[in-house]
């Protein structure tokens, strides 16, 4: 074989290992590429806002609402058996928490709050994430206020308010009274309704932020279990009315001030509700009904979102919090709606995925809704700015042990003091001297059916919680 045969075929082979080494280091390469594409980016959140969801849930203890998906998500969270709102009313709650900022007696007020107006220098959650390369998307309920804080928004979407109701007399009806009906059972789809609504537009969200390479904070603002109580009737057919029972608290003792309670103002703006006294017991067995229908309904709603999430193979990058703005009242005290200091009001649901962090634990460490704003910007490695004033529970995700045991939330005049097992209220006029007060200790006493204020050897305890309330609340006690 002569000298030139043999170099072409040296250099053919040559040339063919050379090929097959820059194939394999091309086709190497390709999941490098994919696999290092989002490195950098920081983690989605989607924010699950639920108006006055009670805390009344399997993984709460409560095995009479059906509600599977939400369950699930319990399963795969962290589940905080104490947090509570700083305000029970849904305006209020929501900017408060929305700033992490607290509320103070010309702050963060009533239902009618506007974080715009009532704190336009702080930096909102949804604002900061959005300086940090993070697309924000407003979905129905976040806000009480729809165009509040608006430029914190790349979009912002409501559903139409008339699809509370399914039927046209009840729209009808809507349009002719200040508030409709208070349920309504209809044999309809669940995307007929505003929350199935907002399901399909979260669904549709999720497929266009996947193809970004953009974090995103991707919100599901759920209508229900708010007033009116309006579902499908296949969830309204998940309960036995017969075996639904009154509270516990069905009562309104002589011990506890007049101040606590309030005449649910909310719920008798409806049609065919009583302008005044105690609901006949065959209404309100309904409207408990109507409660327990709409959880089942969202949580339908939520587990539709969960399920695209994971399909899309989201999950692993994206923190799922899901939180109830306050509780609400079932008859509790022998009251309807929020707007008051009880328990049942200031309890609320709050349970939060971390991938690869968090799986079904719970714990009883107290947190305030103004907590929730520093521990997202931790996780997402962002520094909170300085109005905020909550308190990180990243930690407690981490496994470590709370220090705080307390938190403080405000209706109004009265201003009370959660610490420990004690619930301690107060009502103060404008100068801080208080007109009211009453104490609970959870540990005897869970329903709060017995106020110790004026009982002589809680006098100590209570002068003592008086000062520890007026320190927690901090410096704009007055202001």
């Amino acid at each position: 074989m002569n000298k030139t045969l043999l170099m072409l075929i040296f250099n053919a082979r040559f040339s063919l290992t050379l090929l097959n080494v820059l194939v394999c280091l091309s086709c190497a390469s390709k999941p490098k590429t994919e696999a290092t594409k989002h490195i950098n980016k920081k983690p989605n959140i989607l924010f699950i806002a639920v108006d006055d969801l009670r805390p009344e849930l399997n993984f709460y203890g409560a095995n009479h609402i059906k509600s599977p998906n939400l369950d699930q998500l319990a399963g795969e969270s962290l589940v905080f058996n104490r947090a509570y709102c700083n305000v029970p009313v849904c305006g209020a709650s929501r900017a408060s928490l929305m700033t992490g900022a607290r509320p103070t007696r010309k702050r963060f007020i009533d239902a009618h709050t506007k974080k715009n107006e009532d704190y336009p220098k702080a930096i909102s959650l949804p604002m900061l994430l959005k300086q940090n390369g993070y697309t924000t998307i407003s979905n129905g309920k976040i806000y009480h206020y729809n165009k509040d804080d608006a430029s914190a928004w790349d979009e912002m979407w409501q559903p139409d308010k008339l699809w509370s109701y399914a039927l046209p007399e009840s729209q009808e009806i809507r349009e002719n009274t200040k508030r409709g009906l208070p349920f309504e059972i209809a044999k309809v789809h669940d995307s007929v309704y505003r929350d199935g609504k907002l399901a399909l537009k979260v669904i549709k969200d999720l497929n266009k932020l996947k193809e970004s390479n953009q974090p995103f904070f991707l919100t599901m603002g759920l209508a229900k279990p708010h007033l009116p109580f309006t579902a499908p009737k296949k969830y309204w057919d998940m309960y036995d009315r017969d075996a639904i029972k009154f509270p516990e608290s069905y009562i309104q003792p002589e011990t506890t001030p007049k101040q606590a309670f309030h005449n649910f103002g909310e719920l008798r703006q409806y049609e065919n509700i009583p302008k005044k006294g105690d609901l006949p017991d065959e209404l309100a067995k309904e409207l408990i009904h109507g409660y327990y229908a709409c959880v089942s309904y969202i949580d339908a709603q939520i587990g539709f979102v969960l399920d695209e999430l994971k399909r899309l193979e989201l999950e692993d990058d994206t923190i799922v919090i899901l939180w109830g703005d306050h509780g609400w009242n079932l008859g509790d005290h022998k009251l309807w709606c929020k707007h008051v200091t009880f328990e049942t009001a200031l309890r609320t649901p709050l349970i939060i995925k971390v991938p690869g962090k968090t799986k079904g634990e719970k714990t009883d460490a107290i947190i305030e809704y103004i907590d929730i704003y520093p521990s997202l910007t931790e996780l997402v490695g962002l520094e909170a700015p300085n109005t905020v004033e909550g308190k990180s529970f990243v930690p407690i995700i981490n496994g470590e042990t709370s220090k705080k045991d307390w938190a403080v939330s405000k209706f109004k005049d009265a201003v009370t003091l959660i610490k420990g097992d004690l619930f301690y209220t107060e009502w103060t006029d404008d100068k801080g001297v208080a007109y009211a007060r009453m104490l609970f200790d959870h540990k005897t006493d869970p329903l709060e059916l017995d106020n110790l204020t004026e009982k002589p050897e809680y006098k100590e305890i209570v002068e003592q919680l008086a000062i520890e309330l007026r320190e927690k609340w901090g410096i704009d006690f007055l202001k």
